[in-house]
């Protein structure tokens, strides 16, 4: 399974950061996973768990080690995949919206608009136009409500 999140991630083809992100990216998760409540939450904050910890490794951070058994790691790989795919094919397909040859690299949560503002001036783009294609485009990607 290590081989196919390393393949997987690459196909995502997120920045890699220094071992201080990572770790604090991993420990904002874990974070996350302890406050959250209900059963589908909390399987979702396990999936970023996963996904952080996955990331920090393959970005060459193998001193972050996923803090839970390899039950859990099983679990959370089987939200993380699909979670994180659909929102990465989501934001290639809204960059092709905006411009054939924009290539958005992202995966995160495209229900919170700070994050989609963010992501608009990461790519030059402007924040309302981003924002108001994003929503659009929403509401055609129902796997993302």
């Amino acid at each position: 399974m290590k081989k196919l999140i390393e393949k997987w991630h690459s196909k995502l083809d997120m920045p890699k950061h220094d071992f201080v992100w990572h770790s604090q990216d991993t420990a904002d998760e874990i974070q996350e996973l302890n406050e959250a409540e209900g059963l589908i939450c909390k399987w979702s904050e396990l999936s970023d768990v996963v996904y952080t910890c996955t990331r920090a490794n393959w970005s060459g951070h193998k001193d972050i080690k996923f803090p839970y058994s390899k039950f859990k790691f099983f679990i959370g790989t089987l939200y993380m995949i699909p979670k994180y795919t659909l929102r990465w094919n989501f934001f290639r397909t809204l960059g092709r919206k905006i411009d054939k040859n924009l290539k958005i690299t992202e995966v995160r949560n495209p229900k919170k608009i700070k994050k989609l503002e963010n992501i608009a001036i990461q790519y030059n783009l402007d924040p309302k136009n981003f924002t108001d294609e994003a929503q659009k485009l929403m509401k055609r990607w129902f796997f993302l409500k």
